[in-house]
């Protein structure tokens, strides 16, 4: 049976990990529900991501590019390049995530979990956290 990580806003479901993969690659299905959003554009230089639409349409902001990935649409998020996401529509939206070479599992995302219970998380604890797992928080954008 597929593991399932709460995260408030956001629910994965992982259907392959690094473990039983060989760390050939990181396999989950992501729901995020209206306004939810990656608090934290960041980057990663030892993964790429591909991200492929299920339901609803997800927004993805890559190297400071909005695009929509709706049903049956594809994104490929290349290694250190900067990106979020979010879902501004009305209703849950779905998307299935790979990750290659797989180097997280669900290990992260649990860490994460665990630090979003009981009110506001620590932003210092959640940098330490992405930090350990080769996620780097990108700088703010300059002023123009």
């Amino acid at each position: 049976m597929p593991e399932l990580i709460n995260m408030g806003t956001l629910q994965l479901k992982f259907l392959h990990t690094k473990d039983e993969t060989g760390g050939s690659l990181d396999m989950f299905e992501m729901t995020l529900q209206p306004n939810a959003r990656m608090p934290v554009p960041h980057y990663h230089e030892n993964w790429d991501e591909i991200i492929y639409g299920l339901t609803g349409t997800t927004t993805w902001r890559i190297d400071g590019e909005d695009i929509d990935v709706a049903p049956g649409e594809s994104v490929f998020i290349k290694r250190g390049v900067v990106h979020g996401f979010t879902n501004n529509s009305a209703g849950p939206a779905t998307c299935l995530c790979t990750l290659t070479p797989g180097v997280l599992g669900p290990s992260y995302f649990k860490e994460m979990a665990a630090l979003l219970v009981g009110g506001a998380p620590d932003p210092a604890k959640m940098k330490a956290t992405m930090l350990r797992y080769g996620l780097i928080p990108a700088p703010p954008p300059s002023a123009g």
